[in-house]
């Protein structure tokens, strides 16, 4: 088989990627091969799946006929094992082989398995995929099924938990670190979100993590690193993703925590690109490139990706990490270097206000934002992003960022008018 453009993978990045090479180029032919046999979906709505409030038809990241509109020959159930950069050709695990001129990988994340005794019994499933979604449903759906435990304190743990107490199940959050979410939030938000998370009826422990599944063939508990036990009849593995590279290790494409690619996607082999959970692309808060395992993220580098494989120069610039959640109706959003150390000379605004549940931070490096933090308020948002996006010098507005009332009315008139477009008054 041979193809102009070869995409490994079928989620946001692979998305913005045809998309985009469609908007320059027509007719080239495109192949994309994924290891799932669905059409693309919205992962970040698999706990919806799981609580029985979406469809998989609702679910679907693009209309069914997107392939066809997009004149895209797909390879579902498929896995590239195998990649001969030198001779352009991917080796399938069929023995299929695919010639191509241009290459994206987007390859997404994997879920970490983390090393326990016991792994194996019916009734553990990790939470990242359809697959996995269905698995959880048929589960809990079993009238034995009463208890659950979630490995992971972090975005997917608790979503994981949140569907599962919406299901009717009594569900116990296990957390080897000190506090939940702490990759996403810093202290402050961190506690104030897990008074949410207690209230709603949740166990949590934190310091802690499982050493053994019991069991015979299916799961009957865990035993926790201090040697209690807890009773339950479904593990859920949430500890987190890790960027999907072994096909760019195996093909000695350059890789740190994910695949090295410049501002154009591509990497360290010309013609050969990454994007979304597997690479790492530019973070503008951090003035870096660093792994950004977010659905806007992923599906913005592989248009940027897709654009340059179809030979129109494009650059992601302004990416950077930014999680926005609303876990039992408590709505939380961290952006960019929101818990900068100590070192780093950053100017730290804050507002808490503890009777409301309702925090700010934002996080300024030579009077522009590089980060924030909002909980229980977050109308803001938009608007202290805006600003980190453009660069704007704060100077003269600073301290007026963490006001109850913040907002455009806040800004000089020559900043609104330069960056949203606001008349003069």
């Amino acid at each position: 088989m041979k193809c102009k453009y070869l995409i490994i993978g079928n989620s946001a990045g692979a998305i913005g990627a045809v998309e985009a090479i469609r908007k320059v180029d027509s007719n080239g032919s495109i192949t994309l091969v994924s290891d799932e046999s669905n059409h693309v979906y919205s992962r970040p709505m698999i706990s919806h799946y799981v609580r029985d409030i979406a469809t998989f038809d609702e679910m679907l990241y693009r209309p069914k006929s997107f392939y066809d509109d997009q004149n895209v020959n797909t390879l579902f159930g498929k896995k590239v094992v195998k990649l001969q950069i030198d001779e352009w050709k991917a080796v399938l695990d069929d023995g299929q082989e695919i010639e191509h001129k241009s290459l994206l990988l987007a390859t997404g994340g994997k879920p970490i398995i983390p090393k326990i005794k016991g792994l194996d019994k019916n009734g553990v499933h990790s939470f990242t995929t359809i697959s996995d979604a269905k698995a959880i449903r048929e589960r809990v759906e079993q009238p034995a099924t009463k208890k659950a435990v979630v490995l992971g304190g972090g975005l997917i743990g608790l979503l994981a938990a949140e569907a599962l107490l919406s299901r009717m199940i009594n569900v116990t959050v296990v957390e080897l670190s000190d506090r939940l979410l702490g990759p996403v939030l810093d202290p402050t938000a961190s506690t104030i979100m897990a008074r949410k998370v207690e209230q709603s009826g949740l166990t949590v422990i934190t310091g802690h993590t499982i050493s053994e599944v019991l069991g015979v063939d299916e799961i009957c508990g865990v035993m926790l690193d201090d040697g209690r036990k807890i009773d339950c009849e479904l593990l859920i593995l949430g500890v987190g993703v890790t960027p999907n590279t072994q096909l760019a290790l195996d093909s000695d494409l350059k890789v740190n925590r994910g695949i090295i690619v410049n501002k154009r996607m591509e990497t360290t082999t010309p013609s050969v690109y990454a994007c979304g959970d597997c690479a790492e692309p530019y973070d503008f808060a951090y003035d870096s490139f660093r792994p950004t395992p977010i659905w806007p993220a992923a599906y913005r580098s592989g248009a940027v990706a897709g654009s340059n494989m179809a030979g129109l120069e494009s650059e992601y610039d302004n990416g950077t990490c930014m999680n926005s959640m609303d876990i039992f109706d408590f709505p939380v959003i961290s952006v960019g270097r929101f818990n900068p150390g100590e070192d780093e000379g950053c100017d730290i605004l804050y507002r808490l206000d503890e009777a409301q549940s309702v925090y700010r931070k934002v996080v300024l490096n030579k009077n522009r934002i590089i980060g924030a933090i909002l909980a229980g308020e977050i109308e803001k948002a938009g608007i202290i992003l805006s600003l980190m996006k453009n660069k704007v010098d704060a100077s003269e507005f600073k301290e007026a960022l963490n006001h109850k009332d913040f907002g455009l009315a806040y800004l000089p008139v020559a900043i609104r008018n330069k960056m949203f477009r606001v008349k003069k008054d």
